[in-house]
């Protein structure tokens, strides 16, 4: 039986409403057929937690069910990858299993869309770790990092993403360096600009950032050769590659375009500056060099390396240090909303090596190295 079936059979008598499916949950079918061992890591046979609702009748019952399996699928997810199973893709492909499985076996209770979808969100956001940020309080540091799901799919279906499998990796995970203690506490990203758009980054990080409640953010994604610390990340969007639901923004290298928050252009200026400390995680061990990035482009001069943020006055932004893309704009609303909430945590962004498709030794050591830089890292927080 799949993770919490017993969640789809909550009234499953009753009429039934189904959600369309997006294009994510659709490729569930070819991994079905293709990659069913993608499926079955994460499955599980009994659910007493969601059991308790089954006789249930009301729309918070069935949404506080949901939020509770995305949780459990996370902890799941997080323990697998801590107990040696170095693999990301299972989280991935198990939550758009149950997404698809709720939107199209979700019960009527006379509810509208807008409550089942409530639901099918709730569940999203638990399943990647949002609901289960919490530091230990004999910590001296704490550390938030993110990771992105897979990617290009329509490439490669069966592609992993070294920063979600670090993210996984370090979950809960405790660091020391002579004698001081931080606790690292992780996040799983879509690449999906929607998303973004709807405000998703500023809501995860916005409670730690404004109450001073980590000391720093570093969100990860996968990238070129070695690791690039990405010093001058630009506002605008410029990358012709779509996200994970083959959406584009229309944005082009000689059109870049602001991407937006709440229905609106995301104000803020074209380039902001990381506060890494790139002296101290250059200092870890491991097969690849760690970069502090400086590349960007802007369409006043093209490609080029600013010593400083000052020198980036008067530019337009079409790529900045981190690109284009999605990896790029989550370092930008990061250190944006950092800078507007006065927060004096250290945040930025890693760009990790890439990998092709799927690489389990290749992985472990990103994971590996990316441990190293954020415990060498503490010698400077």
């Amino acid at each position: 039986m799949r993770l919490f079936t017993t969640l789809l059979t909550l009234c499953i008598s009753l009429p039934l409403s189904a959600l369309p499916l997006d294009v994510e949950e659709q490729r569930v079918a070819d991994v079905a057929q293709q990659l069913p061992e993608l499926l079955t890591p994460l499955a599980t046979s009994y659910d007493a937690g969601v059991v308790q609702h089954r006789n249930s009748r009301d729309d918070a019952s069935l949404s506080q069910a949901a939020a509770d399996s995305g949780q459990r699928l996370w902890r799941q997810a997080v323990a697998q990858v801590q107990s040696g199973r170095m693999d990301d893709r299972p989280l991935y492909w198990s939550r758009l299993q149950l997404r698809r499985d709720l939107k199209q076996l979700a019960p009527g209770f006379n509810a509208s869309k807008a409550d089942r979808q409530a639901a099918v969100d709730g569940f999203e956001r638990s399943s990647r770790g949002f609901n289960d940020i919490h530091f230990d309080n004999d910590v001296q540091m704490r550390i938030l990092v993110t990771g992105f799901d897979p990617f290009f799919l329509d490439r490669h279906l069966n592609q992993s993403n070294p920063s979600g499998l670090a993210a996984l990796a370090l979950d809960g995970r405790t660091l020391i360096l002579n004698g001081r203690k931080a606790q690292v506490q992780a996040a799983m990203i879509p690449v999906r600009f929607d998303d973004f758009d709807q405000g998703m980054i500023e809501s995860l990080l916005t409670p730690y950032l404004r109450d001073h409640s980590v000391d720093m953010v570093a969100t990860i994604s996968m990238g070129r050769d070695d690791f690039d610390l990405e010093r001058f990340p630009g506002r605008n969007r410029s990358a012709e590659a779509p996200g994970n639901r083959n959406l584009l923004t229309g944005a082009t290298k000689t059109a870049p375009l602001p991407p937006r928050l709440l229905g609106q252009p995301l104000n803020g200026p074209e380039f902001v500056e990381f506060s890494l400390p790139v002296t101290a995680m250059q200092r870890a061990d491991g097969p690849w060099a760690i970069n502090d990035n400086r590349h960007i482009t802007t369409l006043e001069k093209g490609q080029w390396q600013p010593d400083s943020l000052a020198q980036l006055d008067g530019q337009t932004s079409v790529s900045g240090s981190g690109g284009g893309y999605l990896s790029n704009e989550i370092s930008y609303r990061a250190v944006l909303l950092a800078n507007q909430l006065g927060s004096p945590a250290r945040v930025g962004h890693i760009h990790t090596p890439r990998i092709a498709q799927y690489d389990r030794e290749t992985e472990t050591a990103i994971v590996r190295q990316i441990e190293a830089m954020l415990t060498q890292a503490l010698a400077a927080l």
